[in-house]
């Protein structure tokens, strides 16, 4: 029986029928149970973000109705980070899951929405920021690998603030391609399970999917390293995580060429 067909009959035994549910042994009790708290997660950390939001949550929204997806619930959860622009009205139009928290501390935000999405019954945790674009089957291309955790790659939205030399610079060292070693929290899925049993993010200001991935190969999870994940992302200058994203872009500009400062990597 398909996921779709089970969530549905799930649905219309507790409605309809209660009879029946009442009879049901434990295990299948249970079994019931599960099919209705089926839950996909998209957690997104936001820190005044006004300006790149709306178009997150447009392509997240996208991609929670793909075709290819799941009968399930998606639900959006935005963590608003001290945050003193729109950045939570605008979301707040889009009808997703609001959470607050005054950290400004990357890994306590995802923290946090994780947290949340495993209390509602989430089995899937999806991980983007707010200043980045998923693709329309980035959730079902991540589903569909049925792996414990998925690291996928990102792609610059616009070059402009940084120029043609680095991004000559990047492209020559950044591995967009199956097998490739990044680890981006834009653009990282896992299960629910795999999410506890490693523990969850810790409360750093940078690092802290890296940190996460790490100890879910310490633990010998099935991690797909995959390029079929798309998201788009800016090249901001002024870049939240310290030693992230946009750090390791900006040290191109130092002429910095390592392939450990472009990217954080899980080694």
């Amino acid at each position: 029986m398909g996921i779709g067909l089970s969530v549905g009959l799930a649905h219309w035994l507790q409605a309809d029928s209660p009879s029946i549910t009442n009879n049901l042994r434990p295990r299948e009790l249970a079994l019931l149970n599960y099919l209705l708290f089926l839950m996909i997660a998209v957690i997104v950390p936001a820190h005044n973000e006004e300006a790149y939001i709306e178009a997150c949550l447009i392509s997240i929204a996208k991609a929670a109705k793909c075709p290819h997806l799941p009968d399930e619930q998606v639900c959006i959860v935005v963590i608003l980070d001290n945050c003193s622009d729109r950045t939570g009205p605008i979301a707040a139009a889009f009808g997703v899951q609001i959470l607050e928290c005054q950290a400004r501390n990357v890994g306590v935000a995802r923290a946090l929405g994780a947290h949340w999405a495993l209390a509602a019954g989430a089995r899937w945790l999806a991980f983007t920021d707010a200043d980045s674009e998923v693709a329309p089957d980035w959730l079902s291309r991540q589903l569909c690998l049925n792996v414990d955790a998925v690291c996928g790659t990102v792609q610059v939205r616009d070059w402009t603030l940084h120029g043609e030399e680095v991004q000559r610079k990047f492209e020559a060292v950044y591995e967009d391609r199956e097998g490739h070693r990044h680890v981006h929290g834009a653009n990282l899925g896992l299960t629910a399970d795999a999410y506890q049993t490693c523990g969850g993010f810790e409360p750093l200001a940078t690092g802290e999917d890296v940190a996460l991935v790490r100890r879910l190969e310490e633990g010998g999870l099935s991690i797909a390293w995959t390029a079929a994940t798309r998201v788009t992302t800016s090249a901001r200058l002024q870049f939240r995580a310290p030693a992230g994203f946009g750090a390791a872009l900006l040290a191109h500009h130092s002429g910095m060429s390592n392939s450990s400062k472009v990217v954080p990597t899980a080694t």
